[in-house]
């Protein structure tokens, strides 16, 4: 196979091969059917619909969990990836929160009418896996790309994901054809153990043909004691460290605004524009359908345009996305604004990881995305709050362009970032 390049100064091996590159990328090609699944599409209407009853505290329910598995990852994020950089090995704590998404995942199918606490807990353990997996996966990146192809094999990554959400959509699509019928019930949960499955099986190559070239430290180490010392670390020398807190403050804003679109999507297409649960399925297969394209393509312009200017073109389109979406009245339009909606989430995401590489100093990588896992995972919380907070109070088209104001913030913010390995 043919080996690529590692960044220079890299203690590890000199070379990856394309077939590992492959085998991580195919992780987020696995792990987007819970995402896709469970975060987005089935499970979010299942739990309001059927779990909760239709109960006056359905969406406040749902937002809790999401919102504490959230600010569970937020606080552990930043000690797991200082932990894993001292020698602990990131494969070994990948598969650990993957594995607990997984099987959490799974334990879905058995949640059926008025189970709301088991629903809750199952959902907060699957999220925690699946989001504090990403710290070790994301931090993968630096070993098998050399800094001029970050942009480029990031958003491989990203493209990969979203071919396996679409796949997921399109396995899962003739579960969810009766909606929510009481006969239909049964193959809607289907559809979480399909998720589940998928994610498993499309992991395994990354566990399996990717090394893990840290040194592997003994067990009889306090590992946690190591990770908040380190952490301790990063924030008493944090001053050294400006240009890099510029940008997680700009990732924080702008991820903030992304997240809440995200998250309320279907939400807001079944309540304002009317749709069924099958058109909300064909939605999604679009923005994961052009998601494709702008992971891919702008990856690819990061690495020759620079990643700093495709994230503000990212950034502007999502800006224009606001725009549409207050303004869009029918269900063709909606479908319009979900292909840019597509490009610009897949675009934003690739990107802002890629640059996130380039100006995180060596040595500290892993620490580095704990906290950049930190910043995504604690906007997840202020974003949906105040979504809710302005759609309760005047209506969701409001509080949709209420959420351009962070987008605003973070594409000011992230031009004084500089890219430059001397300001690091």
């Amino acid at each position: 196979m043919t080996e690529v390049d590692l960044p220079s100064g890299s203690s590890r091996s000199p070379a990856v091969t394309r077939g590992q590159i492959f085998a991580w990328t195919l992780f987020d090609f696995a792990n987007t059917a819970f995402y896709v699944v469970i975060l987005t599409v089935g499970y979010p209407l299942y739990f309001k619909k059927v779990v909760a009853e239709h109960g006056q505290q359905s969406d406040f329910l749902w937002g809790a969990a999401f919102s504490i598995s959230m600010l569970i990852v937020a606080i552990v994020s930043p000690i797991l990836g200082a932990t894993a950089d001292f020698g602990t090995g990131k494969k070994r704590f990948l598969g650990i929160f993957t594995a607990l998404c997984i099987a959490s995942t799974a334990g879905l199918f058995f949640v059926e009418r008025s189970m709301i606490v088991s629903g809750m807990l199952l959902l907060i353990a699957a999220n925690i896996g699946f989001e504090a997996g990403l710290v070790f996966y994301d931090a993968f990146l630096p070993e098998i790309a050399s800094e001029k192809s970050y942009g480029r094999v990031s958003g491989y990554g990203f493209a990969m994901g979203y071919v396996g959400s679409l796949i997921t959509l399109i396995i899962v699509f003739p579960l969810y054809s009766a909606g929510f019928a009481e006969s239909n019930l049964l193959n809607v949960r289907l559809s979480f153990l399909i998720a589940a499955f998928f994610f498993l099986v499309f992991a395994a190559p990354l566990f399996l043909f990717l090394p893990d070239r840290q040194r592997t430290a003994s067990l009889k180490l306090n590992f946690v004691k190591i990770g908040l010392d380190r952490v301790r670390s990063t924030f008493r020398d944090f001053p050294r460290y400006k240009n890099v807190g510029r940008f997680l403050i700009s990732y924080f804003c702008y991820i903030d605004a992304v997240n809440t679109i995200i998250i309320f999507s279907s939400v807001f297409a079944m309540e304002t524009l009317k749709f069924d649960l099958g058109e909300i399925v064909i939605f999604f297969a679009i923005v994961q359908t052009s998601g494709i394209i702008g992971s891919a393509l702008f990856g690819v312009l990061a690495d020759t345009w620079g990643h700093k200017r495709t994230l503000t073109l990212s950034l502007l389109l999502w800006l224009a996305i606001v725009v549409c979406a207050y303004f869009v009245e029918t269900k063709p339009m909606f479908f319009a604004v979900g292909v840019l909606a597509g490009v610009a989430l897949g675009s934003s995401q690739s990107t802002s990881r890629s640059l996130m590489s380039q100006i995180t100093p060596p040595g500290k990588k892993t620490e580095f995305f704990g906290f950049y896992s930190f910043f995504g995972k604690a906007s997840a919380i202020v974003g949906p709050f105040v979504f809710g907070l302005v759609s309760s109070s005047v209506n969701q088209r409001v509080a949709i362009l209420s959420v351009g104001a962070f987008l605003l913030i973070g594409l000011l913010l992230l031009q004084r970032v500089e890219t430059s390995p001397t300001t690091r």
